[in-house]
């Protein structure tokens, strides 16, 4: 019993030491605890209020500068209020003004009505005394006359009924010649549509071909031993072959464009080839030529497909594709003839006539200038060649018929002969020296100017018009269209012109004064 005594008093002892102990150690843990704490404690006060701090300056300068975009903001309003406040006061002023006018003219309307009635109702006192007069007169009239009023009234009926029948007829003059007038304005209204309608690419032949080559020591070998190269080419060509002193170049010399095209590609491909002699020349030629002639069929078979022409001769479409080698007065005949097809399809249209006749008269028509080695008028051999192959016969006629070589049949060919004096006759169309188309102007200025009582002349569009200014003391209106006519009668016996002349004789009368 007593060692249980003393094994639990000794427990006990060592509980409590233990536990004396264990409590001094955990006072210094807490103690320990307690100054890391505080310590974390007063750091986080130090930067909370570092931070509150540089969140008073942030929102200090976040403050002023809201604070100074305000201020900026509040001045460009009071800005625009005080530009708007002198908008509003110079257009108070406007309307101030325009009061003031408004009022003026208002007193200025009022004293006009009061004029105004004060003249009219010394217009109805006069009006009572001129019908108070009338009547009066009526009866003397009548006194003296011997004539009542209703045999007067007749009298004078008879006599208005006779002037209204003269002014009637005097009346239908003038409307035959109104209409006239707006049927000749209509036709040219179609004519100028059919015109600006039409977009053409022109280019004026020459008779000449210019022919670059790479250095002047060719020219000896195009001339040949004793010229016998440049004798067999013109030979076999057709065209002159013109070397001179031009710095590389020669010039091929010939009437016929289809010649100086094939004279042209041949000598490129003698050149480029290098063997230069008669039997090559010859070889070379032939073939060039062979080549052309399948290039011409394309050319006219191209030409019907833009035109939209079908069911065409073979042999048409040959000739067609030639006229891209042929020129009138130097101008191109294909592309004169494509502008006449459209003129003509155009005016057709506008006439209500069939436009693919027209189109097709009007690409053929110059088709005999194509033919070779046949004599008489190109309208008429064009006229034969249609025939033959079968076309129609409006377009057989209208061809024939445009230079007037058989009489016309149809309306179509009078558009196409229309057609071809417009794209013919027009200004710039076939070639002129710059010197005969001075010299034809001049002359058509004295032509009219040797007429007596003409001041001034001038000569315009082209030479297509010439208007003359008379001096009216000299020459009345009757003597201004006797003028005219002998004018133009002058102007036909002495020059040669294609297409015609207007002449326009004007004469004015001015009477000037000054108000002061």
């Amino acid at each position: 019993m007593a060692v249980y005594i003393v094994v639990a008093l000794a427990v006990l002892i060592s509980f409590f030491i233990g536990w004396f102990f264990h409590s001094k150690v955990e006072e210094k843990k807490i103690g320990s605890a307690e100054a890391r704490a505080q310590k974390i404690i007063e750091d986080a006060e130090r930067e909370a209020n570092n931070i509150k701090k540089e969140k008073l300056l942030e929102v200090r300068d976040e403050w002023f500068r809201r604070k100074q975009e305000f201020e900026i903001e509040v001045n460009q309003i009071k800005q625009k209020l005080q530009s708007y406040e002198k908008q509003l006061l110079a257009k108070e002023e406007k309307l101030n003004e325009r009061a003031d006018e408004l009022n003026k003219r208002e007193r200025e309307l009022n004293k006009v009505q009061q004029q105004i009635e004060e003249q009219r109702k010394l217009i109805e006192v006069r009006q009572k005394e001129i019908d108070k007069l009338i009547e009066e007169q009526k009866v003397q009239l009548e006194k003296i006359s011997g004539l009542t009023r209703d045999e007067a009234k007749k009298i004078l009926i008879d006599s208005m009924v006779a002037e209204a029948k003269a002014e009637a007829a005097k009346m239908i003059r003038e409307v035959r010649e109104q209409a006239k007038e707006e049927a000749k304005k209509e036709a040219q209204k179609i004519i100028v549509q059919a015109i600006q309608r039409t977009a053409a690419d022109h280019s004026v032949e020459t008779t000449v071909t210019v022919l670059h080559i790479p250095n002047d020591e060719l020219k000896g070998r195009i001339i040949g031993r004793e010229g016998r190269n440049i004798r067999a080419f013109e030979q076999l060509t057709g065209c002159d072959i013109i070397v001179d002193d031009t710095p590389e170049a020669v010039i091929i010399s010939g009437f016929d464009p289809f010649r100086r095209e094939v004279a042209k590609i041949a000598l490129e491909r003698l050149l480029a080839d290098g063997r230069i002699h008669p039997a090559r020349i010859e070889e070379v030629v032939e073939k060039v030529k062979q080549e052309l002639e399948e290039e011409i069929y394309k050319v006219g078979e191209n030409t019907l497909l833009e035109l939209g022409i079908h069911n065409v001769h073979r042999e048409i479409v040959r000739l067609v594709g030639k006229m891209k080698y042929r020129s009138s007065y130097g101008q191109n005949v294909l592309q004169h003839s494509i502008e006449v097809a459209y003129l003509a399809a155009i005016m057709a249209s506008e006439l209500g006539l069939d436009p693919h006749l027209a189109k097709r008269a009007g690409l053929f028509h110059d088709i005999g200038k194509v033919v070779d080695r046949q004599e008489g008028p190109h309208a008429l051999i064009g006229y034969e060649i249609l025939s033959r192959y079968g076309e129609h016969p409006i377009v057989v006629n209208a061809v024939g018929s445009h230079h007037e070589d058989i009489p016309m049949e149809t309306p179509i060919a009078a558009i196409v002969q229309a057609a071809d004096a417009i794209s013919g006759a027009r200004p710039g169309a076939r070639r002129e020296s710059v010197e005969g188309y001075v010299r034809r102007l001049q002359k058509l200025e004295e032509i009219a100017k040797s007429f007596e009582g003409v001041a001034k002349t001038y000569a315009i569009q082209a030479g297509r018009e010439v208007r003359v200014i008379v001096e009216p003391d000299k020459v009345d209106d009757n003597l201004a269209e006797q003028l005219s006519r002998d004018i133009a009668a002058k102007i036909q016996e002495e020059m040669e012109y294609p297409g015609q002349i207007k002449v326009t004789v004007i004469r004015e009368v001015r009477s000037v004064a000054y108000a002061k």
